[in-house]
């Protein structure tokens, strides 16, 4: 396996981070609107400094890039940059619902080459490296060939679908409601749902780990648009995500494409 310390300190780091989150969502946590008017607690920011500590101490010369600090443009000249969201999901955090995680990927050259989503609410941590598999806590796991599920699920955002955004998707999947991106793609990249869609913008650390996992699960992903996604960008931010799992049936995966031509044809 490439990158086995880059992949051990992550790991490490990633579950004392998810330690922290669990505690605090028990002992209390302080809330602010930041200027954009979305939620962040003092468990988002705890989190994003345990992973800095770590990773930043264990690969001095690597850029930065987190939902939580300040955006440093010097990483533009990193030839590897990590790429943290501390807690995705922090409204299911909140609510303490379980359905927020941890994500981090190391991208070098725009790619990503090794990622970690982390769900400490249900002990489930999703990891991969570039060429080396996917793997469930420490065990690989394979996506079955095919699957039974009728209809597929497909996460999306609860507001998107009732404005009539994927009407084309009606009585072809069964939506499930995305409180976090990087979760969902966790779990398309290991079967459990088959797809997710979103067609809002997004941010490279909403995106980063889950596009690893599900390339090393057998998926597809792309933006919004139907391009591949490059990371480290000047602006880290994206026109809206579709990913399909290798159990996603291809009705449903063409079905997905059309929205990326519609959306082209309408110039979002």
């Amino acid at each position: 396996m490439r990158w086995p310390n880059e992949l051990e300190v992550l790991l490490h780091a990633i579950r004392l981070a998810g330690k922290e989150a669990v505690r605090l969502a028990v002992a209390g946590f302080e809330t602010i609107q930041k200027a954009d008017r979305s939620p962040v607690t003092s468990a988002d920011l705890a989190v994003n400094q345990i992973l800095h500590a770590h990773l930043q101490s264990a690969f001095p010369t690597d850029g930065w890039l987190s939902e939580e600090s300040p955006d440093g443009l010097d990483r533009l000249q990193k030839t590897r940059v990590w790429v943290v969201d501390p807690i995705d999901g922090t409204k299911a955090f909140i609510k303490r619902e379980p359905e927020f995680c941890i994500s981090v990927a190391l991208i070098e050259d725009g790619r990503p080459i090794v990622a970690a989503i982390f769900n400490p609410s249900v002990d489930e941590l999703y990891t991969a490296t570039r060429g080396g598999g996917l793997y469930l806590n420490a065990k690989p796991i394979t996506p079955p060939a095919f699957h039974n599920v009728r209809p597929p699920i497909v996460a999306m955002s609860e507001w998107e679908r009732d404005n009539g955004r994927f009407s084309c998707l009606e009585g072809m999947v069964t939506s499930r409601p995305m409180r976090s991106i990087a979760w969902g793609l966790a779990l398309t990249a290991s079967g459990h749902i088959q797809g997710l869609v979103t067609l809002e913008p997004e941010n490279e650390w909403d995106v980063a780990a889950g596009a690893l996992l599900i390339e090393e699960g057998g998926g597809q992903i792309h933006d919004g648009g139907g391009r591949p996604f490059a990371f480290n960008q000047t602006t880290p931010r994206y026109q809206g995500t579709i990913a399909t799992s290798a159990t996603c049936p291809d009705a449903l995966r063409q079905n997905l494409i059309l929205l990326t031509r519609a959306r082209g044809r309408m110039g979002e």
